[in-house]
């Protein structure tokens, strides 16, 4: 049984796989990043993540924030702006688990985008 901070997989089932397709992350129709190497976290009730290879995002999209999240399932998390050459910032609109609790390692390195402005997808076929 996997533990994520103190709380089993009973208690809140995570879980995280190679989403075994491209994903492709828009913001306002502009491409912010496209891999072939995403992950899709699947916890609890919630709708499921894509996390996407820090190194496949434009790094000159990104400027590191102050912001820090804990979730206790996961670990700390850091943020990031999104700063669109000519568009609006996008105030922690990415976030990181940099060193993920061991029930979720595969998410170490990835990065994650806020559903509500950023538009991240699967795209093409199976």
């Amino acid at each position: 049984m996997a533990e994520h901070g103190g709380f089993s997989n009973e208690d809140h089932p995570i879980t995280v796989e190679p989403t075994g397709r491209p994903v492709r992350v828009e913001v306002d129709g502009r491409r912010i990043a496209e891999t072939t190497s995403a992950s899709t976290l699947r916890e609890a009730g919630y709708p499921p993540v894509h996390y996407v290879p820090l190194t496949d995002v434009d790094p000159a999209l990104l400027r590191r924030s102050e912001t820090t999240t804990y979730c206790p399932f996961k670990g700390t998390a850091s943020y990031y702006d999104l700063v669109p050459e000519g568009g609006t910032v996008l105030t922690d609109a990415v976030w990181a688990y940099e060193e993920p609790y061991p029930g979720v390692a595969a998410i170490a390195g990835l990065v994650a985008f806020d559903p509500a402005r950023v538009r991240t997808e699967p795209v093409g076929g199976a």
